[in-house]
């Protein structure tokens, strides 16, 4: 399924499901502050530093729930009205990108590479986006999981600082980025990147939240689900492309994944369209 087109049919019970999993996520927040509040009471009568950590890792837990349980609900939402429309299942990341107070937002999983292993994105621009980074292979995305740092650029900056990568974007009607890294434990599995986001959203720190929401309740957790409810595409059909073109042509892997990322680009088409043809033998770029 194409994270820009979404299903073609939507399966009864999907907002069901998705109203349950936002009152899991609200239930666990509404636990996870009533342990706050009973290390705050220990603190006051105890005045141990211990007991202050520990109220204020609940309360950070709770928050991360409750950033959940909004995604969630916005999805059950969505889900609802089209179930009730017969239309087309929405884009889990179409609320993300609503939470950050925006329309493009896009998010992805990465190998120890860097390289994209799953990418999902709410709308065409920010999946057009996703694809240039790809090809490029750089981007803000790979710097905040390299640094696992935010990313923010916007303007000419964006040009200067990624080559190649501002004008594309400038092409597509984006024009400044925020980017933040996934991260699990010690670990960054991949980055949440925010197309013309609010900078006052910025500055309240919005973005983190929902980036630790994604990473720790979304992608990992009890209801976890990597593939964003039916939103997100694998990369496989590129590799697999890379495979067959790799074998026609006697080269490595490596070099034929370069040749089908140079086509896309030049030609201005998705890779996965490029691949699909070199798969089915319609595109020969020996």
């Amino acid at each position: 399924m194409s994270s820009r087109q979404g299903s073609s049919g939507l399966p009864g019970g999907q907002a069901e499901a998705a109203w349950q999993r936002a009152h899991r996520a609200a239930e666990r927040a509404e636990q996870e502050t009533a342990n706050a509040e009973r290390y705050d009471e220990m603190f006051a009568e105890s005045g141990r530093d211990f007991h202050a950590a520990m109220a204020t890792r609940h309360r950070a837990v709770a928050e991360r729930h409750e950033t959940t349980a909004r995604l969630q609900q916005a999805y059950a939402r969505r889900l609802t009205e089209a179930e009730g429309r017969g239309g087309l299942r929405p884009l889990f990341m179409a609320g993300v990108a609503e939470a950050c107070g925006t329309h493009s937002a896009a998010l992805t999983l990465v190998g120890a590479d860097l390289s994209q292993l799953v990418v999902a994105a709410s709308d065409r621009s920010s999946r057009g986006a996703q694809d240039l980074e790809y090809v490029l292979t750089a981007g803000p995305g790979r710097d905040a999981v390299r640094g696992r740092r935010a990313v923010y650029a916007s303007g000419q900056a964006l040009e200067r600082r990624w080559p190649g990568y501002g004008s594309g974007l400038a092409a597509l009607g984006l024009t400044s980025v925020a980017a933040l890294p996934l991260k699990v434990s010690s670990d960054c599995i991949g980055a949440l990147t925010v197309f013309d986001p609010s900078s006052a959203l910025a500055r309240a720190g919005k973005f983190r939240e929902v980036a630790d929401a994604l990473a720790d309740g979304i992608l990992i957790g009890p209801d976890s689900d990597p593939c964003l409810y039916g939103g997100a595409d694998l990369r496989a059909v590129v590799h697999q492309a890379a495979g067959v073109l790799s074998e026609q042509a006697g080269s490595s892997v490596g070099d034929a994944l370069a040749l089908i990322k140079a086509r896309a680009f030049a030609l201005g088409v998705p890779l996965e369209s490029v691949s699909r043809r070199v798969i089915s033998g319609e595109l020969n770029l020996r």
